[in-house]
């Protein structure tokens, strides 16, 4: 089996669709994908009814979280989507990003880049708003080469000069928000420095104290030494190791089923939850 447990779409800041991206997923060799956008599951039912055979959805969410003062990424996977307290939150940090989103552009502006909130919310379309878009904006703009090249400290890195903060959720509170949804929790690209600080190994071991699940070790943005050690630390806290694409259609380089899941651990993730369950694909239009 060919497992990726991390997939955007135009819910959030990826280029395809939902429908789009199960096709994709399939003609890519997949068995199963996960669709986890930004903070919203606003994509899933497109995906299910578009659905292959052959291909099986995870659906999931990549929360938005902030642990002394370092932004990281939740995956949750197989939650009750109405759950009704991490709606809430969800909801919260969701209403939050397009006036994040116009401060950036006003800070863009203060640095004599003529990128406009017409232009940004253009690229977003329907989905939510985030920095993704704006460096797509800069790209087209000619102001960087690439999407990743806008992620520095000269541009919308954390701390970076057009940076602005949003609201983003306790980790801690994200774990227990999901398991209370009946939910999985793995931390992703917990290694990924070139983005900015990231969480410590005691940190990690506090969150996985917490009811941590696993975390994403193999990734496009962390290098051999980077996922071996990991790998270790996963062992010694107990945690379930996945790998993922993070795929993002044509805004990002990486391609789906770039990084995997062992099938073994795909199986502990769908044993563990209970609000919701993988939907096999039988054919949708």
């Amino acid at each position: 089996m060919r497992i990726d447990l991390h997939c955007h779409s135009t819910a959030s800041d990826g280029t395809d669709t939902p429908a789009e991206l199960v096709r994709n997923a399939a003609a890519a060799g997949l068995d199963v994908v996960a669709l986890t956008d930004h903070d919203t599951t606003r994509g899933h039912a497109e995906a299910v009814a578009a659905l292959p055979p052959g291909l099986t959805l995870v659906t999931g969410a990549e929360l938005s979280c902030r642990l002394d003062g370092v932004s990281m990424h939740m995956l949750a996977y197989l939650f009750d989507p109405e759950e009704p307290a991490l709606l809430a939150e969800r909801e919260l940090v969701r209403d939050d990003r397009v006036p994040r989103a116009r401060a950036m552009v006003a800070r863009l502006n203060e640095l004599g880049v003529g990128v406009t909130w017409e232009q940004v919310a253009r690229i977003a379309g329907e989905g939510s708003v985030g920095r993704p878009h704006v460096a797509t904006a800069l790209v087209e703009l000619g102001v960087v080469p690439t999407v990743n090249d806008a992620f520095t400290r000269d541009w919308l890195a954390d701390g970076g000069r057009a940076h602005v903060a949003k609201h983003e959720t306790d980790p801690f509170e994200a774990i227990r928000l999901v398991k209370g949804a009946g939910g999985v929790t793995v931390f992703a690209h917990p290694g990924a420095s070139k983005r900015g600080r990231t969480v410590s190994e005691s940190q990690i071991a506090e969150l996985a104290a917490a009811g941590l699940d696993g975390i994403e070790v193999d990734h496009m943005d962390h290098d051999a030494d980077t996922r071996a050690g990991l790998r270790a630390l996963a062992a010694d806290l107990g945690l379930l190791v996945t790998g993922s694409s993070d795929y993002h259609g044509s805004r990002k380089t990486c391609v789906l089923g770039e990084y995997t899941t062992h099938p073994e651990v795909y199986g502990e993730i769908t044993r563990r939850a209970t609000g919701a369950f993988p939907v096999p694909g039988t054919g949708g239009a």
